[in-house]
């Protein structure tokens, strides 16, 4: 291991350790990571911070505002309610009821689709605590199901990753989408297992600040924006009240009937609409379709939905420090070639004598946690996809199984909270480490384990 090598992986782990032990607040940890990535002469100081300019932050972080302005309009107002009530209602049935609906429109969404997880993640952030089924016992499977279409007919973009990864290696046989989709369909269900299986272990805690005392009606308190900004006040427009029992309720009424200006609920349905179908035709709209949100966050600027404070305050929410500060530590470590390295050290222990089973196993594995620990999807498939393609075609066996698994662990990592979804959800969970780890854990090493059986048993090797 060389000198490089050695001082990112000291750097990550110092990371690793703040996030774990809670020392700095969320959000910091990365960005020291950014720090001493220049201080060790690892990264220029552009290099480090390069999340900050990254297309995929900036939208998201753009988006942030058109999310926070929704939260005042009475259709999201009625959305929450409708989830309330299931959440009121409580217990085991509403909660397998809710999974199966986020599951079943991350079928037209897509896995891993950035607008669908950002919208459902904000939504349960906003629901009041209920201790029928409390939202920290929503917040991650929720979340995670967002990346486990039901019935998953848009796999294109994972295909085609796959596709371009064995036509790179010289393979030319042909790969049917179909049989594509039923392994996405075996994840699915492994994931949806384990979901329901996991309802006892979740933690219940509520997952807002305590709502402040406000002027609405039946001393209605006052939730805060989604990703730690500050709700706006003023010009009848503020956030939607909400508090505990029957003041929620009639707080819930009473915005109903007051509030925002027909045109203005209008127009931040629209802009946040437009933001969402941009951020889900990404492959189609290409660089277009990162800055249509910032494009619609100053609409609503404009229009005053939201004010400057709340649009600053959206843009540098502390998920938003997160994601951008993992990006230099993730840039770094393939920099210096220590994902490289592992990877290939992997290969070369295996060696030719294990099962075909395993041998995917291992590259699923290694392909999910350099993702889980660099955030980088792509590149990860980009590192492991071509080794562990060689190796099967060396072997003189079919080497599309191996391809297809290494293609679909690329978003199937998740047990690191340093990627954009899992960050999002562990910082709007205000989950302990361990709390996260008790769910993410087990559901990692299931979704991997049905990966690789579904790819082998689609694929025969």
């Amino acid at each position: 291991m060389t000198l490089p090598m050695i001082l990112a992986l000291a750097v990550l782990i110092v990371m690793i350790v703040l996030i774990m032990t809670d020392v700095l607040p969320f959000g910091a940890p990365p960005l020291l990571a950014c720090l001493l990535l220049v201080v060790v002469g690892l990264s220029t100081v552009p290099e480090a911070f390069a999340g900050f300019t990254n297309s995929s932050v900036l939208m998201i972080a753009f988006f942030m505002v058109p999310l926070a302005a929704m939260q005042k309009t009475r259709l999201i107002g009625r959305v929450k309610r409708s989830m309330g009530e299931l959440v009121k209602k409580g217990g085991y049935k509403s909660y397998a009821l809710l999974i199966v609906v986020v599951m079943l429109g991350a079928s037209l969404a897509g896995t891993g689709a950035t607008g669908y997880y950002v919208l459902v993640v904000a939504l349960v952030s906003t629901i009041p605590y209920e201790k029928k089924l409390p939202t920290s016992k929503l917040m991650m499977p929720l979340g995670l199901a967002t990346n486990h279409p039901l019935a998953p007919v848009n796999v294109a973009l994972i295909y085609g990753v796959m596709i371009t990864a064995l036509e790179a290696s010289g393979y030319t046989g042909g790969v049917s989408m179909v049989s594509f989709a039923l392994v996405n369909l075996i994840v699915s269900v492994g994931f949806l297992a384990w979901a329901l299986v996991a309802y006892r272990l979740l933690p219940d805690h509520p997952i807002a600040d305590p709502a402040p005392e406000s002027s609405a009606p039946g001393g209605a308190a006052v939730v805060s924006a989604p990703g730690g900004g500050t709700p706006a006040p003023g010009n009848g427009s503020g956030p939607l009240p909400l508090a505990t029992g029957t003041n929620r309720d009639l707080a819930l009424r009473e915005s109903d009937r007051g509030g925002l200006p027909a045109w203005k609920e209008y127009a931040t349905g629209a802009m946040f609409v437009v933001s969402v179908v941009a951020m889900m035709l990404l492959n189609v709209l290409g660089d277009l379709a990162y800055v249509v949100p910032g494009l619609c966050a100053f609409a609503l600027l404009f229009i005053r939905m939201v004010d400057f404070k709340e649009f600053r305050e959206s843009l540098f929410a502390p998920v938003i420090l997160m994601m951008a500060g993992v990006i230099g530590v993730a840039d770094a470590l393939a920099k210096s070639g220590l994902t490289g390295l592992v990877g290939n050290s992997v290969a070369d222990m295996v060696g030719s004598s294990v099962s075909p089973f395993v041998l995917v196993l291992v590259f699923a594995l290694l392909t999910s946690t350099a993702a889980a620990f660099t955030g980088s999807n792509l590149g990860s498939v980009a590192i492991f996809a071509p080794i562990a393609i060689a190796t099967f075609l060396s072997l003189g066996l079919n080497p599309v199984a191996a391809a297809c698994a290494v293609a679909v662990a690329g978003w199937n990592g998740h047990y690191m909270p340093i990627d954009g979804l899992p960050a999002m959800i562990f910082g709007m969970g205000r989950y302990k480490l361990t709390e996260f780890w008790k769910f993410t854990v087990p559901m990692y090493l299931i979704r991997i384990l049905v990966l690789s059986a579904g790819a082998v048993l689609i694929f025969p090797v």
